[in-house]
């Protein structure tokens, strides 16, 4: 009770410890359809098996080593030959042995969000959510060492994916992308700041210090993004495009980093500056997407928070932001704009689709205790939406990704019975060193890639992209649509998990 606590006196004025608790915590009755808690503690031991650089020995995922333990020493200065670049650590994205720093700042915000909201309600899970934060961090404190300067990306895509080879074995070009004032990401910059923002908030009573360095960067590298404007695909589009090209733009970016910013430090420059532009950046635009490139519909719930819980009612515009978004998903009322396949699953885009139901289910649930909290429902179109039918609407989405579908399948790797065995993932498909210390070069690896067998090493908790619109998975390994993980599928998820646990007496 105590860590609960802890938890709600970052988010919530002193006086409303207790309103806020019952807020976060609803407990269900009768058996829970699924062991939530399994799944919560296999989420996170996900992002052990996706680290980059020199693995610790508190390492769970064995069958993973050392690796791109020289990324950033590519970089030459040519006026300033003293200068060093450390870039190892962090964590590869998805499949491959990619560093792509868009995602991966996302992955960092919305895995603290999850630690931020829910953290309190993860018991032993805690010091594991806050080590897989940690490690993601330290790389971005990495990636922002330099004044003016994000180090956005390590590896040459199109090098890396011409090969199929463990990333203990790596021989690819580790190439460094940068972005600066000659060459502008605000997209990238501002997600960053936002990521280190938020991931301040996890360590404030934890680690005090570091989290004063982490929200001193942040600042400092919100105010390159809004100060240098760009966006990050438009100058380095050969090497981040078509991976992760930023089709959104730079301003809703801009707006969620402020939010952060606004969140972590109370700091009154910041709603200044929401109010200022939060319409030229996008707050009432209709787009209820929300992932690694569109961020509007996460800032517009996290601003709407303020309003709601703090009372800020300078804000108080952003619970129609928020509303509208969150009635774009409820079924059955005049304002439902989502697709849902006829098993029950949200379906935004073919292309690992699982993303956009872990973010939505995180946004439903983090909404609904805001509403909760503040004892308010949302209208959607005339109907009455309350926070229990925005909660058994996010419930539905984890328990199909879990294994409640036509298939019978989890897509959580290592959960239930059932579940993907051929991953699009190299590590995972390719004998570990340690049982196979021989190298394995760029295209010996493609056997692995096309074989019908399982997986040699299985990535624990990884959750995929996910079935098709017919409610169907092939699980085969070259099928990187359905069949990849990635760190920002499961960010979001740790968050709903540890609420679901929680609500059904499992933590």
């Amino acid at each position: 009770m105590a860590l609960l606590r802890c938890l709600f006196l970052l988010a919530v004025l002193l006086p409303h410890r207790n309103a806020a608790v019952a807020a976060a915590a609803s407990p269900h009755h009768g058996p829970a359809p699924h062991d939530y808690r399994d799944a919560l503690t296999k989420s996170i031991l996900f992002f052990e098996g996706q680290r980059s650089g020199k693995l610790p020995p508190s390492q769970r995922v064995s069958w993973r080593g050392d690796s791109g333990l020289s990324d950033g020493s590519s970089i030459k200065a040519r006026n300033s030959p003293l200068l060093r670049v450390d870039l190892v650590g962090g964590y590869y994205d998805a499949g491959d042995n990619m560093k792509f720093g868009f995602p991966l700042a996302f992955s960092m915000t919305m895995l603290a969000w999850s630690v931020v909201e829910f953290g309190g309600l993860m018991k032993g899970e805690l010091q594991h959510a806050r080590d897989a934060v940690r490690w993601g961090s330290d790389y971005l404190l990495k990636a922002t060492a330099h004044p003016d300067t994000v180090y956005v990306q390590v590896g040459d895509a199109n090098r890396d994916h011409a090969c199929w080879e463990r990333p203990e074995d790596m021989d690819t070009p580790r190439t460094v992308y940068k972005v600066d004032p000659s060459t502008p990401g605000t997209d990238v910059a501002a997600e960053t700041a936002a990521a280190l923002a938020a991931a301040s908030l996890v360590f404030r009573k934890s680690d005090p210090a570091y989290a004063s360095r982490l929200v001193a960067r942040a600042k400092r590298v919100f105010e390159f993004a809004d100060k240098h404007r760009g966006t990050y695909s438009t100058r380095l589009s050969p090497y981040v495009c078509p991976y992760y090209c930023s089709y959104s733009g730079y301003q809703d970016e801009l707006l969620w980093g402020a939010a952060w910013l606004h969140r972590a430090t109370k700091n009154p420059t910041y709603l200044s500056y929401i109010q200022m532009n939060g319409q030229v950046l996008g707050a009432d635009e209709q787009d209820n997407t929300f992932g690694w490139d569109n961020k509007h519909a996460g800032a517009r719930i996290l601003i709407a928070k303020a309003f709601l819980v703090q009372k800020v009612a300078a804000l108080h515009e952003y619970k129609g932001h928020a509303d509208s978004f969150i009635c774009s998903m409820v079924p059955g009322t005049p304002t439902d704009q989502t697709q849902y396949t006829r098993g029950g699953l949200l379906f935004k885009l073919s292309d690992s689709n699982m993303q956009y139901v872990t973010s939505s289910s995180f946004l439903l649930l983090t909404y609904a205790k805001y509403l909760a909290f503040s004892k308010t429902t949302v209208s959607c179109g005339g109907a009455a939406v309350t926070p229990a039918r925005l909660r058994a609407i996010a419930r539905r989405q984890v328990d199909y990704l879990l294994g409640s579908n036509p298939m019978g399948m989890s897509y959580m790797v290592g959960y239930g019975a059932k579940y993907p065995r051929r991953i699009h993932h190299r590590a995972s498909s390719l004998p570990s060193v340690a049982a196979h210390p021989a190298r394995i070069g760029c295209s010996q690896g493609f056997t692995a890639l096309y074989s019908g067998v399982a997986n040699p090493n299985v990535l624990v908790g990884a959750v995929v992209g996910g079935p098709n619109l017919q409610d169907q998975f092939p699980d085969q390994r070259s099928d990187h649509e359905h069949s990849e993980p990635a760190t920002y599928i499961n960010a979001p998820l740790v968050g709903a998990l540890a609420y679901l646990a929680h609500s059904y007496g499992q933590l």
